[in-house]
């Protein structure tokens, strides 16, 4: 087994352990933090008609259902004579609001120095249960929040300002960013290093670092809290200003990304192993047993079926395809689904290799396979065009998916756009895919991925690889049973039906020539390795119909 492998693997594990002692310690909740959720945005003071206008936002994901402001100083010579406006109830995610104080300051110096005037914030919240301080509180306790200086932040003090404003000081708020900032150092390790996927895990592990430096406001959940997008937050008028990763995280949540990867991928892929072994079908469909055996493990461990879905698709081992389910199903698990499936995708040779020989005697392992016929270019432009139109009428909701597979694969074949077939395997794969990884690492926030969920869902994950592997060796196996000498299967091809293209088949041809260094299997594996991409697209239609 590979060295390099195998350190990345235990590095993984250990991200694994961390996580979840990490859960342990969070008590399983999944409630959000009060902190910030409701901010003194601003404080003016008007020496004309003596008011101070103090300016309030709502940073949450919660709505505020009651909420009053009250000030004070201990200044002498501050006169405060009360409220002249009184602040509306119910503040949405997103939103500000204004009060207005009739306060008399002698001598006020706009930039001088000025006096403190202490801000507190009394507020309900519409959820159940809120998180204050580490203490659990009902609706019907009251929390308050304590913000000073607020004059003195908006006049001369502006150094001081500065400092609180820095990430520096906002780091031992949240200890959690910190173990977030880990891990995505030990991500970018593993895939500058070790090579560990580095194409989609190195920007994934940047955009896990970016979402969780305080203070850095690049992504903002509470944008696509529900797992809607919040159009009407996307203003300058209220308090959450968009950052850079919310504006491109919105190809993720459209949609848009993994369907333009899959137009590449479609692009780079020959499908004439599949149209000369159209055998290898059945193996592809075999393998996503993968999926639905894990969506009903995810539902045994308490998840909903939509989250089961997004979670079992894992088995699929295609990130695109993966991501594409979790934003119309489980969008909440986006950020720990996408580091497990890309993550085991790029463990495939350590976790199929002991699976394969385990189910395999050395006998099938040495099967040798008669070469496959030559696929004719007519062929191979008909097969996308009659795939996309049978999927798409068989299960409309896979036909984004397959139709963007099956236009790639009709460019590379059919010779007349050869310009588009480079454009889309080079230049646009890679640009979607840096766009993909930095806005899919983003969504894993301390709050969302430090959580016993995160390490169901990675125990769940290769449990969904393991049986997607098994699954293709074991129908294998079967036919073999009723076909004469001479036309067997050699099982190994089995286990590249997962879509991970072409590691899957590699991991086939590397393990039977271990056993004959004459026996060539590449080939004949990059027959269910192909059908497995086109299966798991379908599987995730059918998920996508029966709980989008």
């Amino acid at each position: 087994m590979n060295k390099k492998r195998v350190s990345a693997f235990l590095a993984f594990c250990l991200i694994l352990l961390s996580t979840g002692i990490i859960g342990l310690c969070a008590g399983q909740s999944e409630q959000g933090n009060a902190d910030g959720i409701e901010i003194v945005k601003s404080a003016v003071y008007n020496a004309e008609d003596n008011t101070l206008t103090v300016t309030v936002a709502n940073t949450s994901r919660e709505t505020i259902a009651t909420s009053a402001v009250s000030i004070s100083t201990e200044d002498a010579g501050v006169t405060i004579n009360g409220s002249k406006g009184t602040m509306t109830p119910e503040i949405a995610p997103g939103a500000e609001k204004q009060i207005v104080f009739d306060v008399t300051i002698p001598g006020y110096t706009e930039g001088g120095k000025n006096p403190i005037i202490n801000c507190t914030i009394q507020y309900y919240t519409e959820n159940a249960e809120v998180i204050e301080a580490g203490k659990q509180l009902s609706e019907d306790d009251v929390v308050t929040l304590n913000y000073d200086d607020i004059l003195n932040k908006e006049g001369g003090n502006a150094i001081l300002g500065f400092i609180r404003e820095m990430g520096f000081s906002k780091l031992g708020a949240n200890p959690k960013c910190l173990i977030m900032m880990l891990i995505a150092f030990v991500l970018l390790y593993l895939a500058i290093v070790k090579q560990f996927e580095p194409l989609l895990l190195l920007p994934i592990a940047f955009g896990m670092l970016l979402t969780n430096l305080p203070g850095a406001d690049m992504f903002h959940e509470e944008l696509f809290a529900g797992g809607h997008v919040h159009w009407d937050l996307f203003t300058a008028s209220n308090a959450v200003s968009p950052g850079l990763l919310d504006y491109l995280y919105l190809g993720v949540k459209l949609g848009i990304y993994p369907c333009l990867i899959f137009i590449g991928v479609g692009a780079m892929t020959d499908f004439g192993p599949l149209i000369a072994n159209p055998v290898s079908l059945l193996l592809g469909a075999a393998a996503q047993v993968g999926i639905f055996a894990t969506f009903i493990g995810a539902r045994y461990l308490g998840f909903t079926e939509a989250q089961a879905g997004s979670i079992g698709i894992i088995g699929g081992a295609d990130g695109p395809t993966a991501i594409f389910v979790t934003t119309k199903l489980a969008p909440e698990l986006l950020g720990p689904i996408a580091v497990a499936a890309y993550s085991y995708m790029a463990l495939i040779p350590v976790i199929q290799t002991p699976i394969m020989k385990a189910l395999t005697t050395k006998k099938e392992r040495t099967i040798r396979m008669k070469e496959l016929r030559k696929v004719s270019k007519t062929e191979k432009i008909i097969f996308p065009i009659v795939v996309s139109v049978f999927v798409a009428l068989l299960i409309p909701s896979a036909g984004a998916l397959i139709g963007s597979l099956m236009l790639g694969n009709l460019m590379r074949e059919c010779g007349a756009v050869e310009r588009l077939s480079k454009t889309v395997q080079n230049e646009l794969m890679n640009i979607v895919t840096i766009f993909l990884g930095i806005t899919v690492g983003a969504t894993a926030t301390a709050n969302t991925f430090l959580s016993l969920q995160t390490i169901k869902i990675i125990v769940m994950g290769v449990v969904a690889f393991a049986v997607a592997s098994a699954g293709g060796i074991l129908l294998a196996k079967l036919m073999n049973l009723f076909l004469p000498e001479g036309k067997k299967i050699n099982p190994l091809i089995g286990s590249a039906g997962v879509s991970a293209v072409p590691m899957a088949a590699r991991v086939s041809q590397k393990v039977g020539q271990s056993e004959d260094p004459g026996n060539f299997l590449l080939m004949h594996a990059m027959g269910p390795n192909v059908a497995g991409v086109i299966g798991s697209a379908i599987a995730a239609g059918a998920l996508l119909a029966m709980f989008g």
